[in-house]
C-alpha cells in the first residue's frame, strides 16, 4: 500500500497537523494487530457516542480505562491464573491482553463506562464550551465599538 504525502496540505492549512497525522497512521492499518477485542462505535444522540467492546472473560477489575489528551485508551489484562490449572480441549473465548487507542475529537468527554454481559460499553459527549459555540456579531452604527452577542446563532 503506497503512502500518501501530505506535503501540499501543510502549505495550504494552519492547525490541522494532528488531523493530518491521524489520517496518515490511518494509511498504516494493520488488520491483525487492531482487530481484537471487536468493537462497535454508535452514536446515540446529536453530541453522545457510545464505544461497545466484547470483553468475554474480563472483569471490572481486569480493564483500565484511561483519558489523556484527546486519546481512550482501553487496557485489559486477566488477573485470574486459573487458566494455568486448566487443560483446556478446545480454547475459543481469548482472554489475551489488549490495548485499544482511540483518537477523540476536541470537546470529547467520557461521561461514563460499564461492563454488562461481557459488553464494555465506554459513553462519550461532546461538550463544547460556551466561548466556543457560534456567536452572533452586531454591527455597529458610526465609528463606535463593535458588540458581541454570545448566545447561540
Amino acid at each position: 500500500m503506497d503512502s500518501f504525502d501530505f506535503t501540499p496540505l501543510f502549505r495550504s492549512t494552519i492547525g490541522f497537523d494532528r488531523l493530518l497525522r491521524l489520517a496518515d497512521a490511518a494509511t498504516r492499518f494493520d488488520g491483525a494487530a487492531q482487530s481484537y477485542p471487536p468493537y462497535n462505535i454508535e452514536a446515540t444522540g446529536e453530541n453522545a457516542y457510545r464505544l461497545t467492546m466484547a470483553v468475554a472473560g474480563f472483569g471490572r477489575d481486569d480493564i483500565e480505562i484511561t483519558v489523556k489528551e484527546n486519546e481512550l485508551l482501553v487496557a485489559g489484562k486477566s488477573k485470574k491464573d486459573e487458566e494455568q490449572n486448566t487443560a483446556y480441549l478446545h480454547r475459543g473465548i481469548a482472554r489475551r491482553a489488549f490495548e485499544r487507542r482511540f483518537q477523540l475529537a476536541d470537546h470529547i468527554k467520557v461521561s461514563g463506562a460499564s461492563l454488562d454481559n461481557g459488553l464494555l460499553h465506554v459513553d462519550l459527549t461532546r461538550e463544547v464550551p460556551e466561548e466556543k459555540k457560534p456567536r452572533k456579531i452586531e454591527i455597529a452604527m458610526g465609528t463606535g465599538p463593535a458588540t458581541i452577542d454570545h448566545k447561540a446563532a
